[in-house]
């Protein structure tokens, strides 16, 4: 199939106007000026017409199975509070609210144009059966705690990874979160660093997250270092350093680490994470929703960190007006783009496509329309002029015009 657009963004090249990209099965064979394509017999070729063709976004943190929450939980006064809000919505909640949850949240990712999402499952008793419902690509992170039920670390382990070996999908992967480290304990995060690394799987937690943890094991101190003690918590690993110094010492930082939100830095935390090549995602919705200290996000891309995006979930995104918020990684880039003039168009949408494959292993294959890639991409309605065409991308809102996964529509273009 040949595809035809006015304006083709590759990002691995310059914009290109009245572009074409040849697919062969389920790969980009090549991305072209259109006058440069020589005629394939037996090619059928797609006008699109009026459109930016573009790679599908990828969506580097999610959790799908809180999206019905949307507009349930009012911002709080703090962290701990949030966690008590969202522990008493969950109690309500039976299996099938679950499901529902994570397909709506499915689908509101693919008609924003997402096309691979790394999402955390607090339930992965759903999987595959939703995977089968859903054309998304998927990198299912199965969360672990520990704290609360008390299960020794290697037994928690031992269940995720029983359950991972069950789950077998030529196009979705479950792989290991420990859910961040006041919630698990230091030994399990080293048991998964070394888990993960043997098998050569992603992994991700949320880390330093909130001043409330960043207090904890910096200071040993604070509202969630003194709830945790109250809980029989055992805190002796807090008061020794910043939350990303603690994943260092667990050698839970690396290439293949999603360290998701790091909203509080310590002095050398960025160069730790740059020197590991540890990938940072940001969330700026869901950051603004509990109006955390500012992004540093110059200062981690100065140490070389690569940033990616991801929507967190709908229990952590304002309401605004009587909508209720959807799923929607061009609502992410334009609160990053609202909150940070110093960076431009092109980086955002590098962050939400790019960057976000290099963290789940997938440079070169997604992220990107260059040739061997993955035939994942989305088309925006569009008549102006190449050089705004980045700008264009975080001013769209709504639903893509069309979508292709793997070679395949899934949203196919309107005639």
């Amino acid at each position: 199939m040949i595809l035809r657009a006015r304006t083709i963004l590759s990002l691995t090249a310059p914009p290109i106007e009245d572009g074409a990209v040849f697919i062969e099965g389920n790969r980009v064979r090549s991305v072209m000026p259109w006058k440069n394509l020589r005629p394939h017999v037996n090619v059928k070729t797609c006008d699109l017409g009026e459109v930016i063709l573009l790679p599908g976004l990828i969506n580097a943190h999610c959790h799908l199975d809180y999206t019905d929450m949307a507009g349930q939980l009012p911002p709080p006064k703090t962290f701990v509070d949030w966690i008590g809000l969202i522990t008493a919505a969950k109690s309500g909640w039976s299996y099938s609210d679950y499901a529902r949850s994570w397909l709506h949240g499915a689908h509101q990712l693919l008609k924003t144009g997402t096309t691979t999402v790394a999402d955390i499952e607090a339930m992965p008793d759903l999987l595959p059966e939703v995977w089968d419902a859903t054309p998304l690509r998927i990198f299912s992170f199965l969360e672990m705690t520990g704290i609360r039920s008390k299960r020794p670390p290697k037994e928690v382990l031992a269940a995720a990874l029983a359950q991972i070996d069950l789950l077998k999908h030529p196009r979705h992967r479950a792989m290991l979160s420990p859910h961040a480290p006041y919630s698990t304990l230091p030994e399990l995060l080293r048991l998964t660093a070394k888990t993960a690394n043997k098998r050569r799987w992603q992994t991700c937690i949320h880390v330093a997250e909130s001043m409330e943890e960043f207090a904890m094991f910096q200071n040993a101190e604070g509202k969630m270092h003194d709830w945790l003690a109250r809980n029989e918590r055992d805190n002796s690993d807090c008061g020794l350093g910043s939350p990303v110094a603690h994943l260092a010492r667990q050698k839970l930082l690396g290439e293949n680490v999603l360290a998701i939100h790091v909203n509080c830095l310590a002095r050398g935390d960025a160069s730790l994470l740059g020197k590991n090549k540890t990938h940072v995602v940001h969330c700026p919705r869901s950051h603004d929703y509990f109006r955390h200290p500012k992004f540093e996000r110059e200062k981690l891309v100065k140490a070389g960190v690569n940033l990616c995006l991801g929507t967190d979930s709908l229990a952590t995104t304002r309401k605004v007006g009587k909508a209720k918020p959807e799923l929607d990684m061009f609502a992410e880039m334009r609160a990053l783009a609202n909150s940070d003039k110093s960076i431009s168009a092109e980086e955002i949408l590098r962050m939400a496509t790019v960057n976000g494959a290099r963290a789940l292993g997938l440079a070169g294959k997604a992220g990107e329309l260059s040739k061997n890639a993955f035939a994942d991409l989305i088309a925006l309605p569009y008549t102006g002029k190449n050089s705004r065409a980045y700008d264009a991308v975080l001013a769209h809102t709504g639903n893509v015009t069309a979508s292709m996964i793997a070679g395949r529509w899934v949203i196919p273009p309107q005639s």
